[in-house]
């Protein structure tokens, strides 16, 4: 006798039972949807790339993360993030794509996460970028928040803060302040956040004097509010490179609130890095007002040069992604996901007898006519048993078809949460379905 494989799927994934599949794929056509209103258009990479590309910008943690491919002929892996084939999908169809070019990209991604709760190593991104051509608008930096405030107001997340900075502010700043390589100064200030002020000076003693670890702490104070950090950025006034970024700062502030995000839904926030060398001006976190805890749902931020490593083209950009795999579950360990867990089945027929089959099956062809979602009960047994099925699967209406409903050729409609019942003709009872 064989023996049986317990059936286990590996840590690190996500596998959900149809209801919360359902609501998972609710708010992934909620995000797809309000990315196509603002015209983005969609985009398809490969899973496997090669590891030149993948590789292109440097390895260090990432090729400690990364899915290799065993084949004896190729070099590939699995896609760590949505970016890297974006640049080379850029790059490579460069003379096809009109620029500005606006895409959006939903897709899973892998990386080698340790295993712990809410990290996957396989999960699911939802990115938007835009893309120019030598140079690109500020006002791009302003209208992806915008597409994300709509997504998350359709989700029922009114309370949104958007945290945005310019690094090119902080970066004039730290030049000010003698720090010409500020790369490990930001990644510290990055994990500020979560590992308080003091921590934060303690850190950046290692690399500047303490003065200057408490000048850096006291400077991205962000209890302040974005007046009081306009009033305040206006009087230091360092050096071109700081004005510059300050002048960013205010264009996409002024443009997010012409977009129609209300100012108190905006955080200038000069704490806020993303630690990457990547981004080179606006820098976004967005987080959920009275849900902090879940940490930032969305983040993303200006580049300088998307392709440099696979073109000659000069392609600045500016992105936003949503990590939808963790933020369902966080979803789920908060008590989210009920709300998103939309009728799949509007009404269930139930012929009693399987004399009346061929009278059900016409009756369903007629109402999936009238796009209504209905599906067909026909295993046998007892009225119970049929009935019973149709709570188990949460269907609200079940039509019953036996020998009262057959031979006058009327339809009874139960309401299986009421327990009302109504006998009605099939015009009556196509009008009633879709009006609950």
């Amino acid at each position: 006798m064989n023996d049986i494989v317990k059936p286990s799927t590996i840590a690190g994934v996500m596998e959900l039972l149809p209801e919360d599949q359902l609501a998972f794929n609710y708010i992934k056509s909620v995000i797809e949807e309000t990315f196509k209103k603002y015209q983005f258009l969609p985009i398809d990479t490969p899973l496997i790339e090669k590891d030149e590309i993948l590789f292109a910008k440097g390895g260090g943690e990432t090729e400690k993360q990364i899915f290799k491919i065993e084949s004896e002929s190729k070099n590939m892996s699995l896609r760590f993030d949505l970016t890297v084939p974006l640049a080379r999908y850029v790059a490579e169809h460069f003379s096809f794509l009109n620029f500005p070019f606006k895409r959006y990209h939903i897709a899973k991604v892998y990386r080698g996460e340790r295993n712990q709760k809410g990290r996957y190593k396989e999960f699911y991104q939802c990115d938007i970028d835009i893309i120019g051509n030598n140079k690109l608008s500020i006002y791009n930096d302003a209208l992806l928040p915008r597409v994300i405030y709509e997504i998350f107001s359709k989700l029922d997340f009114k309370g949104l803060s958007f945290h945005i900075n310019n690094r090119k502010l902080l970066n004039g700043y730290f030049k000010s302040l003698g720090i010409e390589d500020s790369t490990e100064t930001l990644r510290i200030i990055d994990k500020m956040a979560k590992i308080g002020k003091d921590k934060t000076i303690d850190l950046l003693k290692k690399e500047v004097s303490s003065d200057k670890a408490i000048e850096i702490v006291d400077f991205l104070d962000n209890n302040l509010s974005n007046t009081e950090v306009l009033e305040k950025l206006e009087k230091e006034k360092k050096n071109e490179l700081f004005l510059q970024g300050l002048e960013e700062l205010k264009t996409v502030y002024a443009y997010m609130k012409e977009f129609g995000i209300p100012d108190e839904n905006i955080k200038l926030d000069l704490s806020i890095t993303r630690g990457l060398d990547y981004y080179t001006s606006t820098v976004y976190e967005t987080f959920l007002n009275g849900y902090e805890s879940i940490g930032s749902v969305c983040s993303g931020g200006r580049y300088e040069d998307l392709a440099s490593k696979f073109s000659k083209q000069k392609l600045p950009g500016v992105g936003l992604s949503i990590g939808l795999t963790r933020l369902f579950y966080q979803f789920q360990e908060l008590g989210l996901v009920d709300k998103y867990k939309k009728d799949f089945t509007q009404v269930l027929v139930v012929p009693m007898d399987d004399s009346y089959n061929f009278y059900a099956i016409d009756l369903v062809n007629k109402l999936r006519e009238e796009a209504i979602r209905v599906d067909l009960y026909l295993e046998g047994g007892k009225s119970g048993k049929k009935l019973a099925y149709a709570d188990k699967i949460g269907v609200k209406n079940v039509i019953i078809i036996g020998e009262e409903e057959y031979k006058n050729k009327v339809l009874t409609l139960k309401n299986m949460e009421t327990g009302d019942q109504s006998t009605l003709g099939l015009d009556e009872l196509i009008e009633k379905i879709k009006q609950s």
